[in-house]
């Protein structure tokens, strides 16, 4: 059995991350991209793709344009398996440059992730790889253990029960968690995430004719949202503040950069976009008119479609997960929006009983905590440390006794 410590191996639609477990972020945050030489033929790719010339994460954006530039994932969902092996490759090998027979590892899977896939991941690693064990794990459940890390939540008595806001890159799900049980039938998709806010902010900028040089319009709009974007309390009374000058901290504001072709400097204004982006979320009509309910009407819809005798577990433990939840005023707006569904309800239960009804009111708690940004990952390092881990993993023994069917199923368990 391996001392080492365990690879935990969070793929992502726009990033991966990868690192040992036991640290509280992931050594490496690599792009989810991949370039491959435009004449290589995959199609008779064997299991060793030692022959293939490629490139993964940033230097794949810097490779030549004879190469062609690939997201192996869409939506969270491994779409081209030949080019993940490859991108897993690179990332273990040359990045974290470790044997992979030296170390269990622990992989993520998105919501209602397809068997088959985790058939496939059991091949790659035992196969390819050849891991001495591995666990697959729902991204959901390792966001609420990664919110175990708050004070006022004692781990001792932590658990894995909760809505989880999972938002990254590529798209957003709403996925409510009972005792480290995904159900399933309630989960929610947004097609909003990290990616849309960044296309808006660049089209605000190319529509108020910024002095942003062409190849640099992408890079300034994710500074803008990492830097400046805020969700504000109310979007028409921000409006008129950012007009009227009244407030320091919510007006235009000034970013001067450097132009890496010409190396000249240039400015420009950061304007409404400050508090128009992150909007998104809560009324996403500005963006779309394809997709038009606000996140706090789904987590709603999600939650009360729940076994009732969960619910009110679920409202109080709403947990935020990935970079664009990280938006200053998020989780207060969240719990704001969600709480006048509650309270409307319960309202509405003391009017219809005329006031011989006195339920008690559901507590609404939206959960922010250190580790948010790569929570699911942090999640998967401390599940990957306890002590019981090796042994609810899948081994190498086991795979060749029985085959992949056996990843179809991974044992839930907690710290006890």
């Amino acid at each position: 059995m391996s001392t080492l410590p365990a690879v935990v191996l969070d793929n992502g639609t726009g990033y991966t991350k990868i690192g040992y477990a036991g640290n509280t972020e992931p050594s490496y945050l690599i792009p989810s991209l991949i370039a491959v030489d435009s004449k290589a033929d995959l199609t008779t790719a064997t299991k060793s793709t030692e022959d293939f010339d490629f490139y993964i994460g940033q230097e794949a954006e810097n490779a030549p344009k004879s190469y062609t530039k690939t997201f192996p994932l869409k939506h969270g969902q491994i779409e081209n398996w030949t080019l993940m092996e490859m991108y897993w490759e690179q990332a273990i090998f040359k990045y974290l440059r470790c044997d992979p027979q030296d170390h269990y590892f622990l992989l993520t899977e998105p919501p209602m992730n397809p068997p088959e896939n985790r058939e496939y991941l059991a091949e790659v690693f035992f196969e390819t790889f050849n891991v001495p064990g591995m666990y697959i794990a729902v991204q959901a459940v390792l966001a609420i253990v990664a919110s175990w890390s708050r004070k006022d939540n004692n781990p001792a008595n932590a658990r894995l029960t909760g809505t989880v806001i999972d938002s990254g890159d590529g798209v957003t799900h709403i996925i409510p968690v009972a005792d480290g049980y995904v159900i399933g039938s309630s989960i929610k998709s947004i097609p909003l995430a990290g990616k849309d806010i960044t296309a808006f902010i660049q089209q605000m900028l190319v529509e108020r004719e910024e002095p942003i040089p062409a190849s640099e319009r992408m890079e300034m709009a994710r500074t803008i949202k990492e830097n400046y974007s805020f969700v504000s309390k109310d979007m028409a009374k921000e409006f008129n503040i950012m007009d009227s000058g009244s407030d320091p901290k919510s007006s235009f504001k000034k970013h001067q950069a450097i132009d890496p072709i010409s190396k000249k400097p240039y400015t420009f204004d950061v304007g409404y976009e400050q508090f128009l982006a992150p909007e998104l979320f809560f009324n996403p009509e500005i963006f779309s008119s394809d997709f038009t309910t606000p996140l706090a009407d789904l987590v709603d819809d999600s939650i009360q479609s729940c076994p009732i005798d969960c619910r009110r577990d679920l409202y109080k433990n709403i947990i935020l997960s990935g970079g664009s939840t990280m938006f200053k005023g998020f989780g207060h707006r969240l719990q704001r929006d969600v709480r006048r569904f509650t309270d409307f309800r319960t309202q509405k239960a003391v009017q219809l009983s005329g006031g011989k009804l006195q339920p008690k009111p559901i507590e609404v708690n939206v959960v922010s905590y250190p580790y948010q940004r790569y929570a699911v990952w942090y999640g998967g390092s401390v599940m990957a440390e306890l002590p019981v881990f090796v042994q609810h993993c899948h081994s190498k023994a086991e795979y060749e006794e029985k085959g992949p069917s056996i990843c179809r199923y991974n044992h839930v368990f907690v710290a006890c």
